[in-house]
């Protein structure tokens, strides 16, 4: 049975563009870095924000190891460095961390989303198990709680 092209085209273009909406959401494949930057209303990709938060977790670990807690710390900002209380910047990085926790949840729900619409549009089965939850310490205190007997 010969399938009309304009329709296999048309059908390619889909599951090739939900495929790299997928691949960019998780920054798998790297544009050329010659490139223009992003538009604002994209959001940073979560290998992006990992790798900030992971930064800020340094950041606050060195400043909870400082023998020293009541001196200024060094802020990077941009292109420029600026002396704040430890305390301040604790506060800031510790607040930048939950709003990077956040969006890196908010991005790992879409990127399911956009995942099972690629499945979809190829014509697999949704993965089985890709939209269960992490347990939360409480659960797994009461698991443990119930398997000690």
């Amino acid at each position: 049975m010969a399938r009309d092209p304009a329709f296999v085209l048309r059908y390619l273009a889909e599951v090739e563009e939900l495929a790299e909406d997928v691949l960019a959401t998780r920054q798998q494949v790297r544009a050329s870095s010659a490139g223009p930057p992003p538009p604002r209303s994209v959001p940073p990709p979560i290998v992006d924000l990992d790798v900030k938060r992971n930064r800020n977790r340094e950041a606050l670990r060195a400043l909870h190891k400082d023998p020293e807690p009541d001196e200024k710390a060094m802020v990077c900002f941009g292109d420029m460095f600026i002396e704040l209380p430890k305390a301040k910047t604790r506060e800031m990085l510790r607040q930048d961390q939950a709003e990077l926790d956040e969006e890196i949840n908010n991005l790992r729900k879409e990127l399911r989303v956009k995942v099972n619409r690629l499945y979809e549009a190829q014509g697999k089965p949704e993965l089985k198990g890709f939209n269960l939850n992490p347990m939360s310490a409480e659960e797994m205190k009461l698991i443990n709680r119930i398997l000690e007997g």
